[in-house]
């Protein structure tokens, strides 16, 4: 470790100081909720994978959307059921890192699959002669592998420049880590703590605007036949409204994280906190999984030959 660091090596976490009464409960209800996120995300991911007829660019990217989920989640919520059953909430330096880079990467991974996600639509809907040109495989696999790298890269960087920071302090007032609140502790900032996040904060903000710019045109193009406008209900509003979870529940809790006030009850704080790691991982594949018909087809075909065995 560092120098200029190493005075720092465990941060406490605050948010279950009033939980003792009912953590069992919360510990249970907690440990379903990420069972269910497992459940929705692995039934979505394993059958885009083991079906060919699945092996669609709007599929694929659905298949990422789902591991993404599950990537996540696996940054928060180990952690916190462990933290349910032990009376010192605490996490090491380098947890703490490893956790804001997991849930940094994960939800700039959200806006960057989602993109993808609405420039096929794009194409499909608006340049249908021409799809199968542009949305190959191999253009595919390279749109996927940026879709990972390019987040993966950002806040590497942006991780690496709040670790060098010199700590005035040991406290995170949330549930998890971020490198936003890491970088309070820090008792200065430098250029690159303010350029790098400045910098990723507008690149994902442009994200969102592309996203926004799809739809509308796909709107206004939909009009034009009847054709379009079924293309767009079935296959574009799932994508339209998991757009909307995502932004809601991160711009809720970066809102919050900025302007809130801390005079709320914990509780409600922890929700808050908690909201982007719960909504959309358990959403999103819902939304997929019954309105997209090719896929809903194919799970009730698996399930009820599950029950089949098990009967037989």
């Amino acid at each position: 470790m560092m120098d200029n660091i190493s005075f720092i090596t465990m941060f406490t976490l605050s948010g279950l100081g009033g939980t003792a009464g009912y953590r069992g409960i919360l510990f249970a209800l907690t440990l379903l909720c990420y069972c269910v996120i497992w459940l929705v995300n692995l039934t979505i991911a394993v059958t885009v994978i083991l079906d060919k007829n699945l092996h669609e660019p709007m599929y694929v990217f659905l298949c990422n959307l789902c591991i993404n989920g599950l990537y996540g989640t696996a940054g928060f919520y180990p952690k916190f059921l462990h933290d349910l059953l032990s009376s010192a909430h605490v996490i090491s330096y380098s947890g703490c890192l490893l956790q804001g880079f997991v849930l940094h990467s994960s939800a700039t991974a959200d806006f960057s699959i989602l993109a993808l996600m609405a420039y096929d639509r794009y194409v499909a809907i608006c340049r249908p002669l021409v799809y199968h040109s542009v949305m190959t495989k191999r253009r595919v696999f390279v749109y996927v592998f940026f879709a990972w790298l390019v987040p993966f890269y950002l806040l590497f960087l942006s991780t690496i420049t709040t670790s060098t920071s010199k700590l005035c302090g040991s406290h995170i007032p949330k549930l998890y880590c971020i490198n936003w609140l890491i970088s309070n502790l820090a008792c200065s900032s430098s250029i690159a703590q303010v350029v790098i996040p400045a910098f990723n904060y507008t690149f994902y903000f442009g994200h969102v605007i592309f996203i926004v710019w799809s739809y509308i045109y796909l709107v206004k193009t939909s009009h034009a036949s009847k054709e379009n406008r079924r293309k767009f209900m079935q296959t574009c509003l799932p994508h339209l409204l998991s757009l909307v979870i995502v932004v809601a529940s991160l711009l809720f809790d970066l809102l919050y994280m900025r302007f809130g006030s801390k005079e709320l009850p914990q509780n409600v704080q922890n929700f808050i906190a908690m909201e982007f790691l719960l909504v959309p991982p358990i959403i999103n594949p819902l939304i997929y999984g019954f309105t997209l018909t090719k896929i809903r087809k194919r799970v009730f075909k698996s399930f009820k030959s599950c029950v089949f065995t098990l009967k037989s």
